[in-house]
Protein backbone atom coordinates (compact mmCIF):
# COMPACT_ATOMS: atom_id res chain seq x y z
CA UNK A 1 0.00 0.00 0.00
CA UNK A 2 2.91 2.34 0.51
CA UNK A 3 4.97 1.79 -2.64
CA UNK A 4 1.20 2.51 -4.37
CA UNK A 5 0.53 6.52 -2.30
CA UNK A 6 4.59 6.75 -2.89
CA UNK A 7 4.19 6.21 -6.58
CA UNK A 8 0.96 7.96 -6.73
CA UNK A 9 2.86 11.68 -4.73
CA UNK A 10 5.81 11.03 -7.81
CA UNK A 11 3.62 11.11 -10.42
CA UNK A 12 1.60 14.29 -9.15
CA UNK A 13 4.99 16.09 -8.17
CA UNK A 14 6.31 15.14 -11.66
CA UNK A 15 3.07 16.24 -13.80
CA UNK A 16 3.76 19.56 -11.25
CA UNK A 17 7.47 20.13 -12.74
CA UNK A 18 6.55 19.22 -16.55
CA UNK A 19 4.01 22.54 -15.77
CA UNK A 20 6.41 25.26 -14.94
CA UNK A 21 8.52 27.01 -17.24
CA UNK A 22 12.32 26.21 -18.15
CA UNK A 23 13.40 28.44 -15.35
CA UNK A 24 10.92 27.42 -12.76
CA UNK A 25 8.90 30.11 -12.64
CA UNK A 26 5.00 30.36 -13.49
CA UNK A 27 4.30 32.15 -16.64
CA UNK A 28 2.08 34.89 -15.90
CA UNK A 29 -0.05 33.92 -19.06
CA UNK A 30 -0.68 30.27 -17.79
CA UNK A 31 -2.25 31.36 -14.13
CA UNK A 32 -5.75 31.12 -13.72
CA UNK A 33 -6.25 34.61 -11.99
CA UNK A 34 -4.82 36.61 -15.22
CA UNK A 35 -8.27 35.24 -16.62
CA UNK A 36 -10.45 37.20 -14.01
CA UNK A 37 -9.14 40.31 -15.25
CA UNK A 38 -9.81 42.86 -18.03
CA UNK A 39 -8.28 45.86 -19.09
CA UNK A 40 -9.84 49.00 -17.86
CA UNK A 41 -11.12 50.08 -21.14
CA UNK A 42 -13.38 47.01 -21.21
CA UNK A 43 -14.56 47.23 -17.96
CA UNK A 44 -15.69 50.91 -18.41
CA UNK A 45 -17.83 49.87 -21.27
CA UNK A 46 -19.68 47.28 -19.27
CA UNK A 47 -20.37 49.56 -16.65
CA UNK A 48 -21.22 52.77 -18.64
CA UNK A 49 -24.99 53.40 -18.12
CA UNK A 50 -26.95 54.49 -21.35
CA UNK A 51 -27.85 58.23 -21.22
CA UNK A 52 -31.49 58.99 -20.51
CA UNK A 53 -33.65 60.63 -23.03
CA UNK A 54 -33.87 64.17 -21.06
CA UNK A 55 -36.58 66.11 -22.53
CA UNK A 56 -35.57 69.23 -24.75
CA UNK A 57 -36.32 72.61 -24.35
CA UNK A 58 -37.43 72.04 -20.86
CA UNK A 59 -35.97 74.79 -18.54
CA UNK A 60 -35.07 72.06 -15.91
CA UNK A 61 -32.16 70.07 -17.10
CA UNK A 62 -33.56 65.95 -16.35
CA UNK A 63 -37.08 67.12 -16.52
CA UNK A 64 -39.07 64.29 -14.37
CA UNK A 65 -41.30 62.61 -17.01
CA UNK A 66 -43.81 61.08 -14.72
CA UNK A 67 -46.06 63.40 -14.40
CA UNK A 68 -47.72 62.47 -10.93
CA UNK A 69 -44.17 61.96 -9.29
CA UNK A 70 -44.52 65.24 -7.69
CA UNK A 71 -48.13 64.40 -6.02
CA UNK A 72 -46.26 60.75 -5.28
CA UNK A 73 -43.92 62.41 -3.35
CA UNK A 74 -46.14 65.08 -1.59
CA UNK A 75 -48.20 61.89 -0.40
CA UNK A 76 -45.02 60.28 0.68
CA UNK A 77 -44.27 63.25 3.20
CA UNK A 78 -47.55 62.54 4.69
CA UNK A 79 -47.30 59.10 6.79
CA UNK A 80 -50.98 58.73 6.98
CA UNK A 81 -51.08 59.48 2.99
CA UNK A 82 -48.12 57.52 2.65
CA UNK A 83 -49.90 54.41 4.54
CA UNK A 84 -52.82 54.27 3.04
CA UNK A 85 -51.39 54.31 -0.23
CA UNK A 86 -49.82 51.14 0.54
CA UNK A 87 -53.15 49.61 1.21
CA UNK A 88 -55.03 51.14 -1.54
CA UNK A 89 -52.81 52.38 -3.67
CA UNK A 90 -51.32 55.81 -4.82
CA UNK A 91 -53.88 57.85 -7.03
CA UNK A 92 -56.65 57.20 -4.32
CA UNK A 93 -55.06 57.97 -1.39
CA UNK A 94 -53.92 61.12 -3.02
CA UNK A 95 -57.22 62.03 -4.13
CA UNK A 96 -58.73 60.73 -0.61
CA UNK A 97 -56.21 63.33 1.26
CA UNK A 98 -55.53 66.03 -1.59
CA UNK A 99 -58.70 65.73 -3.61
CA UNK A 100 -58.47 64.79 -7.36
CA UNK A 101 -55.39 64.11 -9.15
Amino acid sequence: MKPLVLLTLLALLTLGLCRRAPDGSVSAADSPSSEAFISRRASAAVVQRPKRNYIYGSSVYGAVRDPLEAKREVCELNPDCDELADHIGFQEAYRRFYGPV
